[in-house]
Order: C-alpha cells, then structure tokens, then sequence
C-alpha cells in the first residue's frame, strides 16, 4: 500500500491547518494518482507532527511513504528540518520504504499554475 506524507508548515492559525488537512482529503479522493492513502501531518505549531503522521500510515498498512513537503521554497524546513525528522524515525519502521520528495514549489508544472493564478480575473 502507497501513502502520500503532505507536509506543511504548521499555524497557529487553526483555519490554515484545516487548509492543508481539506487539501489531503480531496486528493485522497481524487482516483487519478499512485496512493492509497493521502495524510496531512505538520512540521509544528499543530497537531499531528510528522510523526505521528508517519505512524498513521504504518498502521493503515503502508508499505512506502512518500513524504512531500508542501512548502514553496527550499528553506531550511526543506533542507534540514524535514530530512531530519524523517531520518529519525526510518529506524521505527524497518519494513516501510520512505522517501522524501522535491518540495511543492520545485515542481516545473508549478510555472504554468502560477501564470494560470495570475491570468484569472
């Protein structure tokens, strides 16, 4: 079983946690990608860290786990943080393949969203 980690941030603003927590949802539903699973889980500043995020998957059965950061640009989250955690906790999970992808805003479809956004009136 494949799982999607969507890391984000972390407010404290409850509304932008429900945010990325609504994002999961919608494309766990979507039938058009490689997951089972799609988890929301948080770097701080809300509940379910990264963590905890990694161990919801394990015990819906996981079997690989890719973790996207949903950052836009590669800060020091991207670069050292979330590696860092995800590092720890590989040893937790022997048989659970984990990967960790580019960030959200690496991605090259993301020139053609941002022109997109801004053409919109």
């Amino acid at each position: 079983m494949k799982a999607l980690l969507l890391i984000a941030h972390g407010s404290r603003r409850p509304q932008s946690n429900q945010e990325v927590i609504d994002l999961a949802a919608i494309l766990e539903k979507r039938a058009d990608h490689d997951f089972d699973i799609v988890v929301p889980a948080f770097l701080e500043l809300a509940d379910t860290l990264i963590p905890d995020g990694v161990e919801s998957c394990a015990k819906t059965g996981a079997t690989e786990i890719t973790v996207l950061p949903y950052f836009l640009n590669s800060g020091k989250h991207v670069t050292r943080d979330i590696p860092e955690v995800i590092t720890a906790i590989k040893p937790q999970y022997p048989d659970i393949t984990i990967r960790v992808t580019e960030h959200i805003g690496a991605s090259p479809v993301m020139l053609d969203l941002i022109l997109q956004t801004a053409a919109n009136k």
